[in-house]
């Protein structure tokens, strides 16, 4: 379990990219969605140590069920903590087992043996084996992205931080991704940040949804899914329209369908004629709680 209490972060130029965010993150897959600017990395480094908040307090538990604090015991917190970053570089020129074996020292993996059938186990499970003596630059993307959850897992952390990580992968790397994801999520407490509503639809049992350094909605899927039951709408509008549909409701997405915007409205009631009612997804209320936390924003601006 890893408790976030009232955590704060203002950069030097007046950005509040964390404004009292409070989780709790249980073992499994937690999905951290938000739009790209929501605060989810700035979450992401200060849980991995890389930068400090301004305030509030971050425990994890420990391998002997005490509390570690995050904030305070950085040390402690990176011998149980695995992560993959949004942009992980790796050296082109080397080999994946060679990398992975150096990574391995750093973790403290100095006895040979050891380090050895931890490296190939690793490069087993994420299915690099076959590729262990290729040069890391001739990976393809989901390659690298498999590489990198190789080396977070060094040291066998009960926290893994993923940020972003299917960006740019086709949908076969990313659904392997995906799937070597959940496997490790059944073992240990696995955050995956990410803008990609169906990465945690699919994979997540408990999610938080971020915007502008805010938690908007924390919880189970499916739960937040039923909130919407019989409040989101559907109509295939003319371009010309789209406009004026959007001034008068709750507009959640639009979709070009056959050269003609389709919307999803968000409403107790049918709006009016020509809406049909369809079942939520999971991007209907992603894309309500940021719709209704700009309208809290815009009410208070003209107050």
């Amino acid at each position: 379990m890893l408790r976030i209490r009232e955590l704060g972060k203002t950069y030097a130029n007046g950005v509040h990219a964390l404004n009292d965010v409070s989780l709790d993150i249980p073992r499994g897959m937690f999905g951290l969605l938000g739009p790209n600017g929501a605060g989810k990395s700035s979450l992401m480094r200060t849980l991995a140590t890389l930068q400090e908040a301004d305030h509030g307090s971050v425990t994890l538990e420990g391998a002997d069920g005490s509390p570690i604090d995050v904030l305070r015991d950085k040390d402690t917190v990176r011998r149980q903590l695995g992560y993959l970053p949004q942009d992980f570089g790796v050296y082109p020129k080397v080999s994946a087992e060679d990398l992975l074996e150096h990574f391995a020292v750093l973790k403290g993996l100095t006895a040979r043996r050891q380090r050895r059938e931890v490296v190939d186990g690793l490069l087993q499970q994420v299915n690099l084996w076959d590729a262990r003596k290729r040069k890391l630059g001739t990976f393809s993307g989901g390659m690298r992205q498999r590489f990198g959850i190789a080396q977070a897992l060094l040291g066998n952390p009960r926290l893994v931080i993923v940020d972003e990580p299917t960006a740019g992968l086709d949908p076969e790397e990313r659904n392997r991704f995906l799937n070597l994801l959940a496997e490790i999520g059944e073992n240990v407490a696995v955050i995956l940040s990410t803008h990609i509503v169906e990465d945690v639809t699919d994979l997540c049992p408990t999610m938080a949804i971020m915007n502008k350094g805010q938690v908007l909605l924390t919880g189970r899927p499916n739960d937040a899914i039923e909130s919407l039951a019989n409040q989101v709408w559907r109509k295939q509008v003319a371009k010309a329209t789209l406009g004026d549909y959007e001034s008068r409701h709750t507009v959640l997405s639009t979709r070009l369908v056959a050269g003609n915007p389709v919307i999803h409205v968000f409403a107790p009631e049918r709006p009016e004629e020509g809406f049909e009612q369809v079942a939520p997804d999971l991007e209907d209320v992603y894309f309500q709680r940021l719709r209704q936390q700009a309208r809290r924003v815009a009410q208070a601006d003209a107050a």
